[in-house]
């Protein structure tokens, strides 16, 4: 896939504010600071794009970017940042929870991991709450280049074992680095296979999920 144009569309405070939209939405998701606006930047190629910040929590709306006026990334805020109710199965607020269970056009959620770390609780309830709401999901474990590819596979092969406790199937997974540009083919070959999926076939009307 060519990103020919990557732009800002909007942010939004919940599901009802979000744009109105019939293009398919992938979303990304994970801890606070675990590197989504990094890999938006360099999945589009566009330095900037997505605001990077060092402060864990700044991102706290949905945001919305338009690839070539075709089908959005969608930004949603880290899990690590606030407590909400004690009904909440994880950390992460009540809106996302609203876009990812009843956005229509979301099509697939990428669920970012730090492959420098050994299993985190946050992610593991997260993902857990994933499987029991039946929402499918790709795992792309970020800033690869951090450390010696011994040390990533080590900690991915532990983080998967865990996984096992969740769900008996393996999920899709891939390897990324911000600094480095890798994984950016495979997402979005995944991306593109997804749309190609999603599309209604002749005489057949279908609603993305």
């Amino acid at each position: 896939m060519k990103i020919v144009t990557a732009a800002f569309q909007g942010s939004s405070p919940d599901l009802a504010s979000c744009p109105k939209s019939a293009l398919p939405e992938f979303a990304l998701i994970g801890r606070s600071n675990v590197g989504k606006s990094s890999l938006i930047n360099m999945l589009t190629r566009s330095e900037g794009l997505a605001k990077v910040s060092q402060v864990p929590g700044k991102t706290q709306l949905i945001n919305f970017f338009t690839i070539n006026k075709a089908w959005n990334l969608v930004d949603l805020p880290g899990y690590g940042y606030a407590k909400v109710g004690k009904s909440e199965r994880s950390s992460f607020n009540t809106f996302v929870s609203d876009y990812l269970q009843n956005r229509s056009n979301l099509v697939g959620t990428f669920v970012l991991i730090d492959s420098r770390l050994s299993p985190q609780s946050l992610d593991l309830e997260f993902l857990r709450w994933m499987v029991e709401s039946g929402l499918a999901f790709i795992l792309a474990f970020t800033k690869r280049d951090t450390l010696s590819k011994k040390a990533v596979q080590k900690n991915i092969e532990t983080f998967l074992a865990r996984m096992r406790e969740i769900t008996v199937e393996t999920p899709t997974y891939v390897l990324s680095s911000s600094t480095e540009g890798q994984g950016r083919s495979e997402i979005l070959a995944l991306i593109e296979s997804a749309l190609l999926e999603s599309r209604p076939t002749a005489g057949k009307s279908s609603t993305p999920r």
